[in-house]
């Protein structure tokens, strides 16, 4: 036999018995994937078990959150806290995957998983809790769209959020509401009563309906880098040139605003927390203001004190603005330029309601922060002469000086 037939003929012998061998290791793969147990089986892991690392986010506390409402002001605060104290993450989201590609980084890899999903679909949200321990509803709209409604957004997806958890065995619920939620508000600057503040009362009693055990969060006005407080005051769109307009001037109004970071940890610590369970905080920051005294100090902030030609007046007798706000409201094509819209102005009029009794950030052990530290550094970009040298100029802006604050009973 030459040496080509040989290779041929071993070849030709080799090719069953590879087969064979083949057919065996997929039989035993087969065996071996059916009585494995993976995160894709049904029943319910006990994730608690397998804590991993000395701390940190290269390691893993036993802890597995799904955070709705993840590319939100407060949810991507949210998801650096959590990732920082080792919490596997599960992002739901809706929007376009760029949006939240910047949450990646807040976890070591395998820690921060996305999923799309949509709210009105109650299998998407079953999904995406159905191996969470620890759930937070984040998800809220100032504005109204054509698609979703304030009842669709603080209501509905409650519900849906609430029943998914139930049905998952969540341990721990956590949902963040507005502190002047009211079941019939007052109108203030606008008509009608505000959708805004009655949709998120009706959510607050629709998520405890269906999932007793949850706890909820009631935050003030709520202070960031790129947040919807502060950025509103220092739109263009918001003043009449150099003028601020503000309801009754801003001199009725008392506000208690609070920052992103603080309200992020009280949302980590009453996750922490066994006693919260069922329980209602109010987050709200540690001093109280008048609105026209703190917008006041903004614009000092932001070197557009009355030299600028800073003036502020009582928005009731100014019908060109109300009629900009209205059109604004109805013209806008996704969403209300510079925030000016009447839910906005609203709530921008509405007073802080405290109700003395009832728990607060510094009872989930938050150590509040101080507007004074932050607020100069947000409002920076802002600033009129942004490239003037204070040592070589000769000019002298006006030191803003912190605003006076109102006692707190």
């Amino acid at each position: 036999m030459s040496g080509a037939g040989m290779f041929t003929s071993v070849s030709v012998l080799r090719a069953p018995l590879r087969r064979a061998i083949e057919n065996q290791v997929g039989s035993c793969s087969v065996v071996y994937v059916q009585n494995s147990s993976y995160s894709t089986d049904v029943k319910k892991i006990n994730v608690s078990a397998w804590k991993r690392g000395t701390g940190g986010r290269s390691s893993f506390n036993g802890v597995v959150a799904t955070v709705f409402g993840c590319t939100g002001l407060v949810g991507r605060t949210l998801c650096n806290r959590l990732g920082k104290i080792g919490t596997q993450l599960i992002l739901p989201y809706r929007c376009d995957h760029y949006d939240c590609m910047r949450l990646k980084g807040v976890g070591d890899l395998g820690q921060v998983l996305f999923q799309q999903f949509d709210i009105r679909d109650q299998e998407s949200v079953e999904r995406a809790v159905k191996y969470s321990n620890v759930v937070f509803n984040l998800i809220g709209r100032d504005y109204e769209t054509k698609n979703f409604s304030y009842d669709d957004v603080h209501v509905k997806s409650a519900v849906t959020i609430a029943r998914a958890c139930k049905k998952a065995g969540v341990e721990r619920l956590i949902h963040l509401s507005y502190l002047n939620s009211a079941e019939d508000p007052e109108p203030l600057a606008m008509k009608k009563p505000s959708g805004f503040k009655i949709s998120k009362w009706r959510g607050e009693q629709a998520i405890r309906n269906e999932f007793p055990d949850v706890t909820i969060l009631k935050a003030s006005d709520i202070y960031g880098t790129a947040d919807r407080f502060i950025e509103a005051f220092a739109s263009p769109v918001r003043r009449q040139f150099h003028f601020m307009p503000l309801w009754h001037n801003g001199e009725d109004t008392q506000k208690q605003p609070v920052y992103v970071s603080d309200v992020a940890q009280g949302l980590v610590n009453a996750a922490k927390e066994s006693d919260t369970i069922g329980k209602t905080y109010l987050a709200v920051g540690p001093k109280r203001y008048k609105l026209d005294d703190l917008v006041d100090w903004f614009f000092v902030t932001m070197r557009r004190d009355s030299e600028w030609g800073y003036v502020r007046y009582d928005m009731r007798y100014d019908p060109f603005f109300q009629i900009r706000v209205s059109l604004n409201d109805v013209l806008s094509p996704a969403y209300p330029i510079g925030y000016l819209h009447w839910e906005g102005i609203e709530r921008e009029a509405t007073s802080d309601d405290v109700t003395p009794g009832v728990p607060t950030l510094d009872d989930l052990g938050v150590t509040l922060t101080q507007m004074e530290d932050i607020v100069p550094w947000l409002l920076k970009p802002h600033r009129a002469f942004a490239y003037y040298n204070d040592i070589l100029g000769d000019h002298e802006f006006t030191k803003p000086v912190p605003p006076p604050t109102i006692p707190i009973n």
